[in-house]
């Protein structure tokens, strides 16, 4: 038999009542609640040649020279066409940066007016609601080129939607087909895959091909090629031998003889050439040696020497004669040290 308790507190009694038509409410209620929205966000449109979007992805691990490697993907996006550009590294340094930079306004033809970064550390160095502190070298890059920097939103992820959706394009078209796992061939593969798909598919915004509304933003892109390359390499000073070298990684290369002795600043350009200054003055360039050679020597940087030397010493090897000599002295031929140098190791470079 189950029996039945009932309360026998008064407030009690009342307490369950109060609690079961509450219960009853909040279940007739529940279905006509509205469901909390998202906040809502308007889509930021730029007009042409405005702005760009950049940022990095991981790509993998790829054959580079025979080794392994990390590889990343810079990704640059312009506002207003969608136009895309992308280039595979093994890394993300500054210098790799500014390079991949120069090679996409190359690409584009053209430069935009303000470029928008995620906050990589070698571009914002702080950004906090009062103060965003960029890299003055990266700010004097930009600089050159007539940009302004401008840095995302902590946790603002719409903010770079464009680039973020291209760098999930690139993972799920791009890297869909098949590659050789070498970083030559990413680059290569990537490139053509730029041309004939990713900027020539209609956008879902615009409903136009990215490279189809370049020819109007490419108007009001800033000029490219209008002006030297920017130099991305630090200066660094060597001492000149007295055989007239200086030596970069191991490896020699000539500069006129005049020079020997001297404090001169060496600087490697972008096609993989070094250059030889005297303060402002250019002086001696040579290709980077790459494998066994070890000296690279240009002939012309030795003209002259011979009749400097003829000057400064006699014939007797004397600089000034004892006494007047009718008889013919031998004649040893003056040869520059580097001479001796171009056969080192059987390298004739």
């Amino acid at each position: 038999m189950v029996r039945k308790f009932k309360a026998r507190n008064p407030r009690i009694k009342v307490l369950a009542k109060l609690i079961c038509q509450m219960t009853i409410l909040r279940d007739f209620v529940r279905p006509h609640r509205k469901q909390p929205k998202k906040q809502a966000t308007l889509r930021y449109e730029t007009p042409p040649g405005k702005q760009a979007q950049v940022d990095w992805a991981y790509a993998g691990a790829y054959d580079v020279d025979g080794t392994p490697k990390d590889v990343y993907a810079f990704v640059m996006i312009l506002g207003y066409s969608r136009m895309k550009y992308v280039e595979f590294t093994t890394d993300m340094k500054l210098e790799t940066l500014m390079k991949c930079h120069m090679n996409a306004f190359a690409y584009f033809n053209g430069v935009p007016e303000q470029i928008l970064y995620d906050n990589m550390k070698t571009v914002v160095l702080k950004h906090s609601p009062v103060e965003i502190r960029f890299n003055r070298q990266f700010e004097d890059f930009l600089a050159y080129y007539g940009i302004v920097p401008k840095a995302f939103r902590p946790k603002r992820p719409q903010t770079k939607g464009k680039v973020e959706r291209t760098v999930l394009y690139l993972k799920q078209n791009f890297f869909q087909r098949k590659h050789e796992p070498t970083l030559a061939a990413l680059n290569e593969n990537v490139r053509k895959w730029l041309d004939s798909t990713a900027n020539r598919k209609p956008n879902q915004t615009t409903q136009e091909p990215p490279v189809q509304r370049l020819e109007e933003e490419q108007k009001l892109l800033q000029p490219w090629g209008c002006k030297p390359l920017f130099p991305t390499s630090r200066w660094e000073t060597r001492e000149v031998t007295r055989d007239c070298f200086v030596s970069y990684l191991g490896k020699k290369y000539s500069v006129p003889f005049r020079y020997a002795g001297r404090t001169v600043k060496l600087k490697i350009t972008l096609d993989h050439h070094i250059e030889i200054y005297d303060e402002q003055e250019l002086i001696a360039q040579h290709p980077i040696l790459t494998g066994k050679a070890t000296v690279h020597v240009q002939i012309g940087h030795y003209d002259g020497l011979k009749e400097r030397e003829q000057k400064d010493v006699n014939l007797n090897g004397l600089a000034t004669p004892d006494s007047p000599s009718t008889a013919p002295a031998s004649h040893v031929e003056a040869r520059p040290l580097a001479a001796y140098a171009l056969y080192e190791d059987g390298d004739h470079a």
